[in-house]
C-alpha cells in the first residue's frame, strides 16, 4: 500500500512537465557484469579507477572494482553495527558515510589506509563533490554542501514546480549539475546546484531487463561519471548488471 502510495506521490511530482525542465530516456551503451551481493550505496570514478560503497548490517563494504568484470580488487570491510551509504574523495582523503550510526569514516584515497572516524550530524546517504566541496543527501528534500570536517555551509531544498522533491539518496557532480536518485522510483532529477530547482528529469524504466531480475534485486541506485572519458555509468542495488548510458530528450 504504501509503495501505490508513493507511486502516486511520484506522478504528482513529474507528471505535470515544466517547459523549463527537460525529460530524457536512457540509450545503452555498453553493458558490463555487477556484483548482485553489492547492495550498491555509492559510485564513483577516481583517476579512471572505479570505487563502490555498499550497504546492510553485516554485509557493508568499500570497493575497488574493476570495470570490466566487477570484481573487487581491493576491499574494506565493516562492523556489523555499521550500514555504509554513500562515499565519494575530496583533496586526497576518501569519506564513507553511515545510514543511522551518525558516523563517518575517513581514508588516505590513494592507498585506503583508515585516518579518523568523526561523527556525523545526521542520517547518511548520498555522497558527492564538486570538486571544492562535499555535498550529501539525508533522504529529505534537501542537499548539505559540506567542508572536509562536516561543517555545513549551505543546503538547497530541491524542488520540481515548487514542490520539494524528498528521498533523494545517491549523488553525483555531472558537468556542473547534481545528478540525484529518487529512492525506490526509476528517476533521476538533474539539480541545480544554486537554486536546487530540478532542471531535468531522467526516466530509467526497464533499464534491467526483467529477465535479469531476481529475489534480490532491489531499486536504481547507483551513479558514476568517469572525467577522464567523459562516460556515464548507472546501476542498482543487488543488480547483476552494470550499464554505461548516455541521454536521449524525450519529444
Amino acid at each position: 500500500m504504501r509503495r501505490v502510495i508513493f507511486l502516486v506521490l511520484l506522478f504528482v511530482v513529474f507528471g505535470c512537465a515544466d517547459a523549463k525542465v527537460k525529460f530524457y530516456e536512457l540509450e545503452v551503451v555498453a553493458e558490463y557484469p555487477h556484483d548482485t551481493g553489492s547492495y550498491t550505496q555509492g559510485l564513483f570514478f577516481r583517476d579512471g579507477q572505479m570505487y563502490e560503497s555498499t550497504g546492510q548490517h553485516g554485509k557493508s563494504t568499500f570497493r575497488k572494482v574493476e570495470l570490466e568484470t566487477g570484481k573487487a580488487l581491493e576491499k574494506l570491510e565493516f562492523d556489523r553495527k555499521y550500514f555504509v551509504e554513500g562515499s565519494s574523495v575530496l583533496d586526497g582523503e576518501l569519506f564513507i558515510l553511515t545510514w543511522e550510526s551518525r558516523v563517518a569514516f575517513i581514508y588516505d584515497a590513494a592507498t585506503m589506509a583508515y585516518k579518523a572516524t568523526w561523527k556525523y550530524p545526521r542520517e547518511g546517504w548520498g555522497l558527492t563533490t564538486d570538486g571544492k566541496q562535499l555535498i550529501a543527501s539525508d533522504g529529505s528534500s534537501y542537499l548539505y554542501f559540506m567542508d572536509s570536517r562536516f561543517n555545513v555551509s549551505r543546503k538547497i531544498q530541491v524542488k520540481f514546480e515548487g514542490k520539494p522533491v524528498t528521498l533523494l539518496n545517491e549523488l553525483e557532480w555531472i558537468d556542473g549539475k547534481i545528478w540525484a536518485n529518487v529512492y525506490m522510483s526509476d528517476e533521476i532529477v538533474i539539480v541545480d546546484p544554486k537554486s536546487g530547482n530540478v532542471d531535468g528529469v531522467v526516466d530509467c524504466s526497464g533499464l534491467l531487463p526483467r529477465q535479469l531480475r531476481g529475489p534480490s534485486t532491489d531499486v536504481l541506485n547507483g551513479i558514476a561519471l568517469d572525467d577522464a572519458t567523459g562516460k556515464i555509468y548507472l546501476t542498482g542495488k543487488n543488480w547483476p548488471r552494470l550499464y554505461e548510458i548516455r541521454l536521449a530528450e524525450k519529444k
